[in-house]
């Protein structure tokens, strides 16, 4: 928002540093009036815009900085800071519907557990607890039922520490460069969710390229810039090994398409953008098919997780309602 807003300022005439006061003014967060003051004042003071932004790192990342800074070389720095919305827009909104798609079944899933673990320590030991005096077999499933019922109340400390050990072992494990690059890599061979991870990393490499290159970023920056956003650390391997090709004299197409990593469709519309001299447009069309692919693919994805969760649930739960029912049934049966 922060962002269209300067760029409506800038492209209506008004100079850099007083769209940044008239922002500091509308402003209600004392941290971002903060903020803007310090970025006005080091306009004032001579300082590149982009230059100014380098000193919040966390709010503007290197490829805003980049974009920034080609647009105050052109001239053009409220066009270039209209591209820079519209791509910020486009990936907070291909975030969004990826947590939307994937928010459903992850309640669902924790509310499961949550139902089950109740009914399994809870509700079938006092069923255990009625026939326990009782000198006949109880069925097979109450039998079973009782002996997770008791795994679960013994061990589940030692279970849920387990998990916890795995899950804080993985965490200290990505830290290492090289495993996490294996690690990355072996997510993405995963059928669903790899797919997933490879679209929506190849749409957001594809659009920062895209938006760099059509704002006067040299391709080498453009390229290294747009591999550091990529949150998979092999697909950001790949992207770097493309860029070294690239500075030898490679066809970017040629280095995007020997990394079997990403899509072959971004290559191919490399290619084309190459041959007729439009590779920015070109780019912006192959991201824009790789993040309707990857919401196309998520949705489909939620569409069966979200019965399919459904089903599971009710089959567990069903599972332990008839542990729990079928020896009264068996003992109304002997009383008759």
């Amino acid at each position: 928002i922060w962002t269209r807003q300067l760029a409506g300022l800038v492209s209506a005439g008004l100079p850099l540093e007083r769209s940044l006061t008239a922002l500091a003014e509308e402003a209600e967060d004392p941290r971002q009036r903060e903020l803007l003051a310090h970025l006005r004042a080091e306009v004032n003071a001579g300082s590149p815009f982009a230059r100014a932004l380098g000193a919040a790192p966390r709010e503007f990342d290197d490829v805003y900085r980049a974009v920034v800074a080609a647009g105050e070389q052109s001239g053009q720095l409220g066009r270039v800071l209209e591209k820079l919305a519209d791509d910020l827009e486009e990936r907070q909104a291909l975030k969004a519907k990826l947590i939307g798609a994937a928010l459903y079944p992850a309640i669902v899933s924790c509310v499961a557990i949550v139902i089950v673990v109740f009914l399994v320590t809870y509700v079938v030991p006092q069923v255990a607890q009625v026939f326990a005096g009782g000198k006949r077999a109880l069925p097979f499933l109450t039998v079973a039922m009782l002996a997770i019922s008791d795994f679960i109340r013994g061990w589940g400390w030692l279970l849920a520490l387990a998990i916890a050990g795995g899950v804080g072992l993985l965490v200290v494990a990505r830290r290492n460069a090289a495993t996490r690059e294996r690690l990355d890599a072996l997510f993405l061979t995963f059928p669903l969710v790899g797919k997933l991870a490879r679209g929506y990393n190849a749409a957001r490499f594809a659009g920062t390229l895209a938006m760099l290159a059509g704002s006067g970023v040299p391709i080498l920056k453009a390229l290294q810039a747009a591999a550091e956003t990529l949150s998979n650390a092999a697909m950001r391997a790949d992207a770097m090994d493309a860029l070294v090709q690239v500075r030898e004299g490679a066809p970017l197409a040629s280095a995007l398409a020997a990394k079997k990593r990403f899509p072959g469709l971004l290559s191919m519309f490399a290619r084309l953008g190459e041959q007729t001299g439009e590779l920015p447009l070109m780019l912006q069309r192959a991201a824009t098919q790789l993040s309707a692919e990857v919401q196309r693919r998520a949705m489909q994805l939620a569409t069966i997780l979200e019965p399919l969760l459904i089903v599971v649930m009710g089959a567990m739960v069903m599972l332990i309602v008839l542990a729990v029912l079928m020896p009264i049934i068996q003992l109304n049966t002997w009383v008759k």
